[in-house]
């Protein structure tokens, strides 16, 4: 018999992170290595079970398989439970039909029963692709305080940054008046961080309503809150004040990684009160040679670095050879920089190889309207000797 659970939340982890390129071509953007030793998913995981919630739904679409035997039965994250736990909900056949996840609102409709079966009073939605450390039992202590129907996560943003969330108005009680999803002309910066807590009873009708509507985008931004709204439901803004960063850009995801480098970002990786836990390998203690130079640096286990490390994150079994320079970089894991090779604000794929005296990227000062020219060498790529890789260039 299954234990009723006050709170379930569903993990949005399908998608495919067209925007990272070669990093997403035989993976899903969730799970994608971050940080040296992580996945991106591996944050939103451990919030969860650090908030004291262990029932996750994971829903996965695109390049499931990596992510899938990742996750496996959820025991890094504490999820290996006999009542509830984790578990990848991929799109199915029924007995009458079946079909890909369209929209955000249709992935959580096609799992309804997963929600029903725990008895859940309330939903806690969502995704996959950010970085960030956040308690969300504060957030759901919150939406009971308000007696709210809808509760979404906002982040105050730059104005010039605002058009590419969604956007909301509230009144001083933090109830929301106005949604727009993307808007072209933003009237606030209260931006949505795709986190909704919802009471389930009310989300449950909405969800069959929308599905019903041939029209609908099924999504949440475009459809199911702005039906709430137009509805008087109860919906209130709850104000995150933290790191968090979406890491949908090839820019963004290397900046997130550098801010691990940076004290002074905000994103704490040593607080022993709410670990960050990922899948590990075992690998042995990395090497470091007596040539070697490092500054700065995350080094992993299972290295071996005989050349320079500056600024930069090297993950698990990367070798780094005589003579190579590696700067303001992140080495991916099983990669190999091979000597004379000089790597400079660039992100090398796993199992790839730069050659001898490869030059691949270009140093840089500062980014040029938000984003920088990173080069992105794909996962089992070889770069050849003595070949030069463009600044912003993507080799697949």
């Amino acid at each position: 018999m299954l234990t009723k659970k006050e709170c379930v939340a569903m993990l949005l982890a399908g998608g495919q992170g067209t925007r990272l390129g070669a990093l997403t071509q035989s993976v899903a953007k969730p799970a994608v290595p971050f940080g040296g030793k992580y996945r991106i998913i591996d944050f939103t995981l451990s919030n969860t079970i650090n908030s004291g919630i262990d029932t996750i739904g994971v829903l996965t679409q695109y390049q499931p398989f990596e992510l899938n035997q990742y996750i496996g039965n959820g025991q890094p994250w504490d999820l290996d439970r006999l009542n509830g736990g984790a578990f990848v909900l991929p799109p199915y056949q029924k007995a009458k039909s079946g079909e890909w996840y369209k929209g955000t609102a249709n992935a959580i409709f096609q799992n309804i029963d997963f929600v029903d079966r725990y008895k859940a009073e309330y939903v806690l939605i969502l995704s996959g692709d950010h970085i960030y450390r956040m308690d969300y039992s504060k957030m759901l202590s919150y939406h009971k305080s308000k007696n709210a129907d809808c509760t979404i996560a906002v982040l105050d943003v730059s104005l010039e940054s605002a058009s590419r969330f969604g956007i909301m108005n509230t009144l001083n009680d933090n109830s929301i008046y106005e949604f727009e999803e993307k808007p072209k002309h933003p009237k606030s910066t209260k931006a949505s961080m795709g986190i909704y807590i919802f009471t389930w009873e009310k989300l449950r009708k909405y969800l069959i309503s929308d599905e019903a509507d041939k029209s609908s985008h099924n999504d949440f931004g475009k459809n199911i809150i702005p039906a709430m709204l137009n509805a008087k439901e109860k919906l209130f803004a709850y104000e995150f004040e933290g790191y968090w960063k979406d890491v949908g850009t090839i820019s963004s995801l290397w900046e997130a990684n550098m801010d691990m480098l940076d004290n002074d970002s905000g994103l704490n990786m040593n607080d022993k009160d709410w670990k960050i836990y990922a899948r590990n390998t075992a690998e042995p203690p990395h090497f470091i040679g007596e040539g070697a130079k490092i500054s700065n640096s995350i080094i992993t286990e299972g290295c071996n670095i005989n050349g320079c490390i500056n600024n930069s994150i090297i993950f698990t079994g990367v070798d780094v050879d005589d003579g190579a320079i590696v700067s303001d970089s992140i080495i991916m894991p099983n990669a190999k920089i091979s000597a004379g090779a000089v790597i400079k604000h660039s992100i090398v794929g796993w199992n790839s190889k730069a050659g001898v005296d490869a030059k691949i990227g270009e140093e840089q000062k500062a980014a040029i309207n938000g984003e920088w020219k990173i080069a992105v060498i794909g996962p089992d790529v070889v770069v050849g000797d003595k070949a030069v890789v463009a600044a912003g260039a993507m080799v697949e």
